[in-house]
C-alpha cells in the first residue's frame, strides 16, 4: 500500500487499489474512445491523433507486464513486445480493453511487494502497477478532453496520482530532461486540494528537488497553488494553466512559472 502526505500530519494510506484500477480505468478509456475517430487531434500530446493515444497506452501496458512477468532487476537493454496491434486504428479500442487483460494476467503472476528495478523511487513490483494506472488514467482524461469533455478523476486517484507524479518527477530526467533545470537556493513550492486537506511541499536546492516527506512547515511556502485533486493531477502534467480559473496562486509567480515550464512529461 502506498502513501501519501497531509501537511502537518502523519502519513496515511491510500484506498486505491491500483491494479484493479487498472481494468476500470481501461474501459473508461475504451468507453470514451469507442467508436470516435481515430484521427482527432489531441491537444495534450501535440503531434498526437486518438490513434496514436490509444496504442502508446496499450503498448505502455502490455510493456510493463512483460516487465513485471520477468521480474527485471536492472534497466532492460531493449523495449520490443509483441503488441499484437490491429491492422486497422478502428479495432484499437478493442485493443486496448485487450492489453488491460494482458495487464491482469501480469499482476496475478507477480506479488506487488517483490523487489524490482524501477526507474522511479520505489523499488518493488507494485511501481509498475502504480506507474501503469497513471498513464492509463492521464491518457483517458487526454481522450476525453480530445473529444470535447471534461474529465472526471475520483478523488482518491487524483491524490494518489499527484504523489505518484511528484515521488518519482527527480527520477524522470532520462526521459524529461528538464527536470534538471528546477534547482534553486532553497524555495519551496506548495501545492494544495481545495475538496480535502492533503498538501505536497516540494524543496528546491541547489543540486536538485524532492517532496519533502513531512511538510509540516507548509506556510513557509515561497508559492502555493490551490485547486481540486482532479484539477491538480491535470495541472502537474501540464494539461492545464496555473494561472486559470480552475485555480488559485500566491506567492513567487517566476517561481511558479519556472516549475511548470520545467516539470511535465
Amino acid at each position: 500500500m502506498n502513501t501519501h502526505q497531509h501537511a502537518g500530519h502523519p502519513p496515511v494510506a491510500t484506498p486505491v487499489d491500483h491494479r484493479w484500477a487498472v481494468a476500470a480505468e481501461t474501459a473508461r478509456f475504451v468507453a470514451a474512445v469507442q467508436g470516435a475517430d481515430p484521427a482527432t487531434a489531441v491537444p495534450g500530446c501535440p503531434g498526437w491523433t486518438l490513434a496514436d493515444l490509444i496504442k502508446h497506452t496499450g503498448s505502455v501496458q502490455r510493456w510493463f507486464s512483460v516487465l513485471l512477468k520477468a521480474r527485471v532487476q536492472e534497466p532492460p537493454r531493449t523495449r520490443e513486445v509483441d503488441l499484437r496491434l490491429p491492422e486497422r486504428e478502428d479495432g484499437y479500442a478493442d485493443w486496448l480493453a485487450q492489453s488491460a487483460t494482458v495487464a491482469e494476467d501480469a499482476f496475478a503472476a507477480t506479488d506487488p511487494n517483490t523487489p524490482m528495478w524501477a526507474w522511479g523511487a520505489d523499488q518493488h513490483a507494485r511501481f509498475w502497477a502504480r506507474r501503469m494506472l497513471f498513464e492509463t488514467v492521464l491518457h483517458r482524461a487526454d481522450a476525453e478532453l480530445a473529444l470535447g469533455r471534461r474529465p472526471v478523476v475520483d478523488r482518491a486517484l487524483a491524490v494518489d496520482a499527484i504523489d505518484e507524479f511528484l515521488v518519482n518527477l527527480p527520477f524522470a530526467g532520462f526521459f524529461a530532461p528538464k527536470v534538471s533545470n528546477l534547482r534553486a537556493p532553497d524555495r519551496a513550492l506548495l501545492f494544495r486540494t481545495t475538496d480535502g486537506d492533503d498538501a505536497w511541499l516540494v524543496r528546491l536546492r541547489p543540486d536538485g528537488f524532492g517532496l519533502d516527506a513531512a511538510p509540516a512547515a507548509a506556510g513557509s511556502a515561497d508559492a502555493t497553488v490551490r485547486g481540486s485533486a482532479a484539477d491538480l493531477l491535470l495541472l502537474v502534467y501540464g494539461r492545464l494553466n496555473w494561472e486559470g480559473a480552475a485555480f488559485t496562486h500566491d506567492g513567487d509567480g517566476g517561481l511558479l512559472a519556472d516549475w511548470f515550464a520545467n516539470s511535465a512529461f
